[in-house]
């Protein structure tokens, strides 16, 4: 039975395309969506030069450059012979594994392999250049394929130009910054106009929970799967490795119950883990000027079939002539032992092995349904060494049989029709910084006595509280006032760290101000604790663990047009006081801010609020 059985009930017909970008590989999926008729889910599987990738429904994550910077091949074309020769005679530059370039601060590589191996970007690019341009190329196959596929395609493509909705995948880890550089390439790669109308087009949604929607629509876990029981999707990819965790709620309900995590422990440290190895091993082979030759015969080969450690395996990468008996070469082929081949996927085993744990725990669940998908998961080494060990915790593992590699882009599209996920977990705890009443009774506030100020109205100020506006652990809300930052949660009392999708959590700011004009330059910032205090109360304790989430900006022409201002008289003159709240939407895959303020009369009016986020402090590579 379909997991999607309602038809679609808007007016105007509406394409709807999702891109999931892999490290790797990439895959495109779509719908089409007619008034009145049930959706069907439908995957890309024909591009150009598709002879030379393994697998119908995924695209190689590959461009090359020439010394000008222009885009010279792309996916499967990139992988020929002659493209290859002609790259090489004519100096082009080869762009491979970029998404990695975008991964957050903080996340890092598998612990055994340097983030130097991870290939540079080509000169003058950026990653998200870089993305945006290999979005470009997947629209324009998506476009051929349903022009050629779809019943009078033409007239069909013409019909949806301004009708197309996108939905972008991205691991667990990713946040505001490398969502906001996803954006800047969809509008690089000519997706989405940059205007209001055009981001409204695009919307995310986590590799995780796109996995789940997919799962889901394939029948795993099994259609009986009774009410309180867990499911946790684990997406091995090329780069990362996304869990997510949930409980079934309802007929088509789910909660996620721990938090999602990422670790950088996809397929390609395999390869790295074998590159460094062979690099080591050939030192003293007149076949060391091979190794990126031998590397690739690897990946394309030896790691595809690996299953058994037991056994030597061989990577077959020259002629019968080549022979090193030195080195465990003969006839062209390498030999390895069965151990040395597993010790290169121990870090993903051993990484999969403990988040299932940790997430298992954080969940309270004793039997938990593990369910496989990624293009790593179709390894049988790491399948078969991931059952045996998880089997012993009270889990189930299971494997989609086929199209594991396509589970995201379908499943985005599957989230975009019918969201099951009805609540999410916070990752971190989130507030800001405010400036609170000094109180010399109060221990911590006398031993930062050296930092008080006095405000406008004459009241003397701590600085660097930190005002929770969303915990990650579970306690009740406390109430914080401050004048230059006035941040208080108005909502219920939270209950450990679930939050729906229309949960909003307000913080209220009174601004001190000598002038209007001083005003029109406010921003707001958001910050999340990443660190292990219960309750983290000051800037000054811990301080590593506090990262700037994002800077939220304030449009006040309306506010200072409309909004109750009050001249007052303080110790230090006249000066102005003005009341709003800023709202933030934390349930969302994506941040969503907007500033309320009271209008004369008591009536509340809102206004999008512009979020930036700090590029350089949050992302390795933009």
């Amino acid at each position: 039975m379909s997991w999607l059985l309602k038809s679609f009930r808007e007016s105007k017909r509406k394409l709807v395309v999702a891109f999931d970008v892999g490290t790797t590989y990439s895959g495109i999926s779509y719908v089409v969506l007619d008034p009145g008729r049930v959706p069907e889910i439908k995957t890309v599987t024909q591009f150009p030069a598709q002879e030379a990738v393994h697998g119908s429904s995924k695209i190689p994550s590959i461009i090359y450059y020439d010394a000008g910077g222009c885009t010279m091949a792309v996916g499967a074309e990139a992988l020929t012979d002659g493209t290859f020769e002609r790259a090489e005679d004519e100096g082009w530059h080869k762009a491979e594994w970029f998404k990695m370039h975008l991964r957050p601060k903080g996340m890092s590589s598998s612990p055994d392999i340097e983030d130097e191996a991870i290939p540079p970007l080509p000169p003058g690019k950026t990653a998200a250049m870089v993305l945006g341009d290999y979005m470009r190329y997947l629209f324009q196959c998506a476009q051929a394929y349903i022009t050629e596929k779809e019943p009078n395609g033409p007239s069909l493509w013409q019909s949806v130009t301004d009708q197309t909705d996108f939905i972008l995948t991205h691991p667990n880890g990713w946040e505001g910054v490398q969502q906001r550089q996803i954006r800047t390439a969809a509008v690089l790669g000519g997706l989405i106009p940059d205007t209001q109308e055009g981001h409204a087009r695009l919307s995310f949604v986590t590799e995780g929970e796109a996995s789940l929607h997919f799962a889901l629509r394939n029948g795993f876990p099994k259609d009986d799967m009774g009410l309180g029981e867990g499911v946790l999707i684990l997406d091995a990819g090329g780069g990362t490795i996304d869990t997510s965790t949930y409980v079934k709620k309802g007929t088509k309900r789910y909660e996620e119950v721990a938090t999602p995590q990422c670790h950088f422990n996809g397929s390609i440290f395999v390869t790295m883990a074998a590159q460094a190895f062979l690099r080591e091993f050939l030192a003293e082979s007149e076949f060391i000027e091979d190794l990126d030759h031998i590397v690739q015969c690897f990946d394309k080969t030896t790691k595809q079939r690996f299953s058994n450690s037991q056994e030597g395996q061989y990577i077959k990468f020259g002629k019968t002539k080549d022979n090193d008996e030195a080195h465990s070469i003969r006839y062209g082929q390498l030999k390895l032992s069965g151990q040395e081949v597993a010790s290169f996927f121990e870090p993903a085993v051993r990484c999969i092995v403990k988040v299932v744990t940790e997430q298992q725990e954080s969940s309270g669940l004793e039997y938990l349904y593990v369910v496989l998908v990624g293009g790593f998961s179709a390894s049988n080494y790491l399948y078969s060494e991931v059952t045996k060990q998880l089997e012993l915790q009270g889990c189930q593992v299971m494997r989609p049989d086929n199209y594991v590699s396509k589970a995201c882009s379908d499943g985005a599209i599957s989230f975009y029709l019918d969201h099951c996920v009805q609540s999410r977990v916070s990752k971190y705890t989130y507030g800001s910084f405010a400036n609170v009443y000094y109180r010399p009774d109060d221990n911590d506030h006398y031993s930062r006595e050296s930092s008080v100020f006095v405000t406008l109205a004459g009241e003397k100020r701590l600085p660097g509280a930190f005002n929770t506006v969303l915990p990650r652990v579970c306690r009740h809300s406390r109430l914080l006032t401050a004048y230059a930052v006035l941040m208080i949660y108005r909502g219920p009392t939270l209950k450990g760290t679930k939050v729906t999708e229309a949960t909003e959590f307000r913080s209220s700011y009174c601004q001190l101000f000598q002038s209007k004009e001083d005003f029109r330059a406010f921003t707001s910032q958001v910050w999340s604790y990443r660190g292990d205090l219960p309750e983290p109360k000051w800037r000054d304790v811990d301080s590593d663990s506090y990262v700037l989430v994002c800077t939220i900006k304030v449009d006040v022409d309306d506010i200072l047009k409309h909004a109750k201002s009050h001249r007052q008289k303080g110790s230090k003159g006249k000066f102005y006081k003005l009341e709003y709240d800023v709202i933030l939407l934390l349930g969302l895959i994506e941040f969503k801010a907007q500033i309320a303020w009271k209008e004369k009369g008591g009536v509340e009016r809102r206004s999008p609020a512009k979020i930036l986020y700090d590029y350089h402090r949050a992302s390795l590579d933009i």
